[in-house]
């Protein structure tokens, strides 16, 4: 018979689990990228931020527009289609460089934030892993914010050949050599390959060694991702008088060639813009990136797991 002494020493009865509630991995990996864009609000507000910034600027500009028509027209196509393009690649540059760098110090902050904060007490109480965490937020700089960046892009250039075409056409001038010497459609294109070669697998690495360092650091993330970096430069150097390790982090962060793109319609950016897909698949270069950043990714599931709160 069980006394009421007995009974406030038993231990609670387990709570049963109905496995018709379990909530399956891709919406709990969609949720979790959803709490990402809810507690980093700088992920769409940067680039949304810098594309109207540049908006209102060339606005301004569309003051000179009609006069600097009317002198392009003497010259001859291959001249215009450089001077017409150049703001509009410009503003592609403009807009994917915030989104690099708003990646850069999401992965530096995503997982030593939470436990600066201690959230991540909150987050590890819900029936969420470490794995899909980790995931989550390193689909933030590797997917969504290249994703972001080519919509915004697309959208900004959308509206200043709108505006343009409407200053021409008030002004009295044919606004069609804006149409014909821009293609939207070619220059979005090679937005979207390069995005995806670039930004998304080849600094997939980058991002994945900043969320490792973001899950050891206790505090200053960014000097503990640079200094291992500069110390290696440094120590090759006067030991051994080479720089092999600075031309491997060049040639990761700025691709294996430069390529002009001006010639072939596109628009200059960084190298890797216009590899052919079977040659950039045929580099060693690639695959091993890819490597690295799954075992840098592996390497913050498992400081998540281990790591508490600041």
């Amino acid at each position: 018979m069980n006394t009421p002494a007995n009974a406030m020493h038993a231990s609670p009865p387990e709570p049963q689990v109905n496995p018709s509630t379990v909530i399956p991995a891709p919406e709990l990996l969609y949720w979790s990228v959803r709490r990402e864009f809810w507690e980093y609000r700088s992920i769409y507000v940067a680039p949304l931020a810098v594309a109207g910034v540049y908006l209102f600027a060339f606005l301004i500009s569309l003051i000179t527009l009609p006069n600097r028509m009317r002198d392009m027209l003497g010259l001859d196509p291959m001249k215009q289609h450089e001077l017409i393009e150049q703001p509009y690649s410009f503003a592609a540059l403009l807009i994917m460089g915030i989104t690099f760098l708003v990646g850069i110090l999401y992965s530096l902050d995503a997982l030593q934030g939470e436990r600066r904060d201690r959230s991540i007490l909150f987050w590890k109480s819900l029936p969420v892993s470490d794995l899909t965490t980790v995931l989550a937020k390193a689909s933030i700089p590797i997917v969504v914010l290249p994703l972001l960046s080519f919509a915004v892009t697309v959208a900004t250039q959308i509206l200043m050949l709108l505006l343009s075409s409407t200053v021409l056409v008030a002004s009295g001038l044919d606004a069609s050599i804006l149409w014909k010497q821009l293609q939207l459609g070619h220059m979005s294109t090679m937005l979207l390959y390069h995005l995806m070669i670039g930004h998304v697998l080849w600094y997939a690495p980058i991002y994945g060694y900043f969320l490792m360092v973001s899950a050891w650091a206790r505090r200053a993330p960014i000097l503990w991702a640079s200094l291992p970096l500069i110390a290696i430069n440094i120590i090759e150097k006067v030991a051994f008088n080479s720089s092999y390790f600075g031309a491997m982090l060049r040639y990761r962060f700025f691709g294996p060639e430069r390529l002009d793109l001006t010639p072939t319609g596109g628009f200059a950016t960084d190298p890797m813009t216009q590899l052919p897909p079977g040659e950039l698949l045929s580099r060693p270069g690639l695959w091993i990136g890819l490597v690295l950043a799954t075992v840098f990714l592996a390497a913050a599931v498992r400081l998540r797991r281990a790591r508490g709160p600041i």
